[in-house]
């Protein structure tokens, strides 16, 4: 039975759906097509119709698994009054929280997958480098005095390197902690969550002109 391109569709956005969980569960060598194709709930041989290999499919699985918040940060705005500096405030308040450690496979690829990443090649390493690269410029354009930049200055590579290297670590930190030591792991993510929401403070009291020794 020729199958409709609605369900062709359908079956590969299943097929990344599946495999962007799993690879954030288990890493890229932990998870086989099988695995995949079962958790998508298609047969083994269709894999191959939607992707010509195993890294090909990794590779956009891993692109679509930086989708993770990524509509949030890019639309400052969406809900009433709320400006830049809010929302971003907003998102490292829900990355550096217990529901977002305990959700591995629903959560960033960056704290589940970058020490894989960091031994692919080719379109595995691609696709994580762009994600990475992408986060880095979203957290640069949200300023703390609540705008969005128009043109991104050192200051804004250098404050989004830092929270975001901070994030990523806290949580990889945290979970890694939360089975053996879980007070632990909750103390990392809320001293963290304080920490950036402090320097965020104290960020736009600066832009607002306060004094700068502070």
């Amino acid at each position: 039975m020729k199958v409709s391109k609605t369900q062709v569709t359908e079956n590969r956005l299943a097929i990344l759906q599946a495999a962007a969980q799993l690879y954030r569960e288990r890493g890229f060598t932990g998870v086989g097509v099988a695995d995949i194709t079962r958790a998508a709930g298609l047969t083994h041989g269709g894999l191959y119709r939607h992707f010509e290999s195993k890294d090909a499919l990794a590779a956009e699985a891993s692109t679509f698994a930086f989708g993770w918040k990524l509509s949030e940060l890019e639309t400052p705005g969406a809900e009433a009054n709320a400006d830049a500096g809010t929302h971003l405030q907003t998102g490292v308040e829900n990355y550096l929280s217990p529901q977002h450690r305990d959700s591995v496979g629903q959560g960033c690829p960056v704290a589940a997958l970058a020490a894989d990443a960091a031994r692919e090649t080719g379109a595995i390493a691609d696709a994580f480098a762009q994600g990475i690269g992408r986060y880095m410029a979203l957290f640069a354009q949200r300023r703390p005095d609540g705008t969005v930049a128009a043109q991104i200055e050192p200051e804004d590579r250098v404050r989004a390197v830092s929270m975001l290297s901070t994030m990523v670590g806290g949580l990889i930190l945290a979970r890694a902690t939360a089975r053996g030591l879980p007070a632990l792991s909750d103390e990392i993510l809320a001293i963290l969550r304080q920490h950036l929401v402090t320097t965020w403070d104290l960020d736009k009291h600066n832009a607002d002109g306060g004094d700068q020794s502070c």
